[in-house]
């Protein structure tokens, strides 16, 4: 099936709507993300993510490619399996940094019953949309009900505290920690669509144990969710379903215990979980 018009960047489908402040019962009403891990999407994922969305009934989806070095690829890849279930109202958006932005172009996320966040690197896409009219417009169309999605750096940036993927003690990059060592893990500033978790992604096929493990005693409050290729947790309110083919771990420090010895971190009664397809957990 072709993909005519994929890429093209759509910059009038938000005047086709009219835009109205937000009430507080409106504010306080969420919408759904579904955070992957990265990796090959299954058939059923994507189904799942047409479902929820309703965007195979009406409203249209959104893909917003700042994040991958190369956002017209990403803009493909990312929209290919949607457009192979027959559908025909998923457009790729992207934006560059300082970019003076038009109402329509703002309007089209606002609007959007689905935002799609490809991979890529985390940090290059907050560093285009961090404190813009282009993150307002995410925040509003969630808080309209509207499903958010991401994967990889589109999972990272999901949360408020975002694994920027750096070691501050051992800048040479690995795709894993190999040392759990104090004030080493670089916590940068995400969307916060949730505001309690930090999450990691690629988590079991690349063995991100250390990283998470190092971000759950150096910040005790929040919940570590680290998410598997293929796989995605489906969050509505505090209810996260496990979606895909492999696995999620939930790391949390409850005692918030932190020992150091040198510069190697330590604690005690980390719980650890490790849930499958199908099942929930809170994140509350």
């Amino acid at each position: 099936m072709k993909l005519n018009g994929l890429i093209a960047i759509c910059v009038c489908i938000g005047s086709m709507f009219s835009i109205t402040p937000l009430s507080a019962q409106d504010a306080q009403s969420k919408g759904k993300l579904v955070i992957i891990g990265g990796g090959p999407r299954p058939s059923s994922m994507v189904d799942r993510i047409i479902k929820e969305s309703g965007i195979d009934k009406s409203g249209y989806g959104i893909i917003l490619p700042m994040s991958s070095a190369e956002p017209d690829s990403a803009i493909y890849y990312s929209g290919k399996q949607f457009i192979e279930k027959g559908l025909k109202n998923i457009y790729g958006l992207d934006f560059v940094k300082d970019e003076v932005l038009t109402k329509s172009k703002v309007d089209s996320i606002r609007n959007a019953k689905m935002i799609y966040i490809s991979g890529g690197d985390q940090n290059r896409f907050m560093d285009i949309i961090a404190g813009t009219e282009i993150e307002k417009a995410i925040h509003h169309a969630y808080n309209n009900g509207n499903l958010i999605a991401g994967t990889s750096a589109g999972a990272a940036v999901m949360s408020k505290m975002m694994i920027t993927g750096a070691e501050l003690k051992h800048p040479e990059y690995a795709s894993t920690f190999r040392n759990i060592d104090v004030d080493n893990i670089e916590i940068g500033t995400g969307l916060g669509m949730l505001t309690n978790v930090i999450i990691d992604q690629h988590f079991v096929k690349r063995s991100r144990y250390n990283r998470l493990i190092s971000a759950v005693i150096e910040h005790p409050e929040m919940l570590g969710i680290g998410i598997d290729e293929a796989t995605a947790i489906l969050v509505v309110g505090t209810d996260a379903e496990i979606i895909g083919d492999s696995q999620v771990i939930v790391l949390k420090n409850p005692k918030r215990s932190k020992n150091v010895h040198g510069d190697k971190l330590g604690a005690h009664d980390i719980q650890l979980n490790i849930y499958l397809p199908g099942e929930h957990f809170q994140l509350n």
